[in-house]
């Protein structure tokens, strides 16, 4: 019996000590841990003020999820809000109610788990053209990276999830000086975020000079720039409000299993499930997949991304956490500041399953002095990363269908809309091709 169970334990044990090896420096996997923090902070911290959304549920659930994902892909794999339903949410009258929330999580879980369980979304993933995803990629980072902007320049309104119209001051505690002098730290430290920029690999003469210039940048890419912002911004919060001491209570918040009613499933699945869903398939899954392969050099199952997001939601919705997703901008985002592996997402997991045991729903008083310009500044690098992944279409006909796909989703705040226009502009591109041929062949 013992001869049988060994090999089985053996390999088990392999497969966890891969999984739990660096592949960057742990100072860089711990500041790509919390490279996609700019979207998770904002999107939790108005859902908790506005929907009364439970908070220790969404830190402890999602913080399962970081592990899970982890440890099961390999790689940096975000979870992040589902940003239609969160939208949804608190910016349509009126708001919908925690359990309305979690009926539209559930119905896209549900939706995706369909799709991975059946073969459908690796049919899709197939299917769908790479000029389309990368307009879809291109359109999103624009989007993250014009809100982060507007996250610097203007004051937040929590109520709305998005900036006031009022401008950010130049001085204080969260003010235009201090997201400015975040952001020369982090473009100092990280460059334009690529390896080659401290690899020497051969660009410069082998002279004291370039020794030295390696060094430095080696120096400068080693240091943890995303970690350091965000610690900066904890320590802020302390010393703009210190009445936040007092208000800390200790120990996890009680679950309750939420009672969701007929009529709360019909309000989450139409007015936040149906345009969440479009959004889910392509961001979520298929984005996510093509740039994990040009991140990583990794192709995921769309099959294995899509059942790990209906699984995720299946469960922690019924308890009141936050609906979550896979997404190729958090994903970049980690990447963008040093994760290389899945150990990057599994220190984040913990981290958020200590703060969510120890602080429960109290901590939603230190994320509301977070300061938002420095929030907004590691969603710019985000942003720009994610939107980097277009780089690779190198015809004309690839960077015209990108394009146009990119600016209708723009245009129209659909990535549906837009994902649609460009599979049009594929087919009729191709058509036109095809006759072409047809007709040359025809006259020869």
């Amino acid at each position: 019996m013992e001869t049988a169970t060994t090999p089985l334990l053996s390999g088990r044990c392999g497969w966890l000590r891969r999984r739990l090896r660096l592949k960057n420096p742990l100072s860089s996997e711990l500041s790509g841990a919390v490279g996609d923090l700019g979207t998770f902070i904002p999107i939790v911290l108005t859902l908790t003020l506005v929907s009364n959304l439970d908070l220790s549920a969404t830190l402890i659930f999602t913080g399962f999820y970081n592990i899970a994902t982890g440890l099961l892909f390999d790689i940096p794999m975000p979870v992040q809000p589902m940003k239609s339903i969160a939208a949804v949410a608190v910016s349509e009258t009126p708001h919908l109610t925690p359990s309305q929330i979690a009926a539209a999580g559930a119905s896209t879980a549900a939706t995706l788990l369909l799709l991975g369980a059946t073969g459908a979304m690796s049919f899709l993933y197939n299917l769908i053209p790479l000029p389309v995803v990368r307009g879809v990629q291109l359109s999103q980072g624009l989007q993250f990276a014009f809100t982060a902007i507007k996250y610097v320049r203007y004051d937040y309104d929590t109520a709305t999830l998005k900036p006031s119209s009022s401008p950010r001051s130049w001085l204080g505690l969260d003010g235009l000086v201090l997201a400015l002098a975040a952001l020369l730290f982090i473009i100092l430290s990280t460059g334009s975020g690529t390896d080659r920029d401290c690899a020497g690999d051969g660009d410069f003469p082998a002279s004291n000079e370039a020794q030295s210039r390696r060094r430095r940048l080696r120096l400068l890419s080693s240091i943890p720039s995303a970690l350091i912002v965000f610690f900066v911004g904890l320590v802020l919060c302390f010393i703009r409000d210190p009445s936040i001491f007092k208000d800390l209570k200790f120990g996890p918040s009680k679950f309750k299993i939420l009672k969701i009613t007929w009529e709360d499933w019909k309000i989450g699945f139409v007015r936040a499930a149906i345009p969440q869903i479009p959004l889910s398939v392509l961001n979520s899954v298929i984005a996510v997949c093509k740039l994990s392969n040009d991140l990583f050099d990794k192709e995921l199952s769309a099959t294995t991304v899509s059942v790990s997001v209906g699984v995720m939601n299946l469960i922690g919705c019924w308890f009141g956490a936050m609906p979550v997703c896979h997404g190729a901008g958090g994903l970049a985002g980690q990447y963008r500041f040093g994760a290389r592996s899945g150990l990057s997402v599994v220190f984040l997991g913990v981290g958020k399953l200590i703060v969510g045991l120890v602080f429960g729903n109290s901590f939603v008083r230190i994320l509301s002095q977070f300061p938002i310009g420095i929030l907004g500044v590691l969603l710019l690098f985000a942003g720009i990363e994610l939107a980097m992944a277009s780089k690779d279409m190198n015809t004309k006909e690839d960077s015209f269908i990108m394009l146009v796909c990119a600016a209708v989703s723009m245009t129209g705040s659909s990535a549906a809309l837009g994902f649609g226009c460009g599979v049009v502009l594929y087919l009729l591109l191709k058509l036109r091709t095809l006759d072409s041929s047809e007709t040359a062949s025809h006259v020869a």
